[in-house]
């Protein structure tokens, strides 16, 4: 196949397992999605969604955020890990929103990235999911698909961002970068992986990792 060729059976085999896309992260707000994005740093969606509530119930917004104390908040997400670092972005980026932003998480990645404990990753996706402008976060699984479909050769998750802009849609990149992230943790795991099952990999995968592959479940 060629790269568009792969591109193409990609995107239709995505629209077809997933025609309709969940959000990971259970939200109701641009600034609830904000802080479930920063706490799932090095955490799995699965624990977040279990510990927001328990937040979001004390604090929903920057306003009730403050009222707060670092080691309160901290208290609370303990369970996600990096709670020191995470506790304290989450209030003094609400701090922040309240002294610069009136109280709303900004629409441009360069606000979102001055706040703290704000990465690149979080402000896109923040801007794609929250406010519908096209970005292309790059998670765990989106590095490791983009590298076993040989589209990017998985140095570094920046060369990843752009090798999926350059060779996906803009209009797409919304939709796709979330069906990636449900096809890696269904089909194509980091453990567990089973290349029957993955029929995109087995499709157009990087040869050196199919090998691999079938020279680990070789007896010999």
């Amino acid at each position: 196949m060629t790269k568009q060729e792969s591109v193409n059976f990609i995107i239709n085999t995505l629209n077809k397992l997933y025609p309709e896309i969940p959000v990971p992260l259970d939200h109701k707000d641009p600034y609830t999605l904000l802080i479930a994005v920063l706490m799932s740093a090095q955490s799995t969606d699965v624990r977040v969604n279990k510990i927001t509530p328990l937040l979001f119930e004390k604090a929903d917004n920057p306003y009730d955020m403050v009222k707060l104390s670092v080691e309160e908040i901290r208290e609370i997400i303990k369970p996600v890990g990096l709670s020191p670092m995470k506790s304290k972005g989450i209030y003094g980026l609400s701090k922040i929103l309240i002294e610069k932003h009136e109280g709303q998480v900004p629409q441009s990645f360069e606000a979102l990235e001055a706040l703290p404990a704000v990465g690149h990753k979080t402000a896109s996706v923040v801007m794609s999911q929250a406010f519908g402008v096209p970005a292309f976060p790059v998670d765990t699984h989106i590095h490791r698909l983009m590298y076993r479909w040989n589209l990017s050769n998985g140095k570094n998750v920046v060369q990843t961002e752009k090798d999926a802009k350059r060779l996906f849609p803009e209009e797409l990149w919304n939709d796709l970068h979330l069906q990636i992230i449900w096809y890696g943790r269904e089909y194509s795991p980091a453990r567990g992986w089973n290349l029957d099952k993955d029929i995109i990999t087995k499709t157009i995968g990087r040869k050196a990792v199919i090998n691999d592959y079938l020279n680990k479940k070789s007896p010999n």
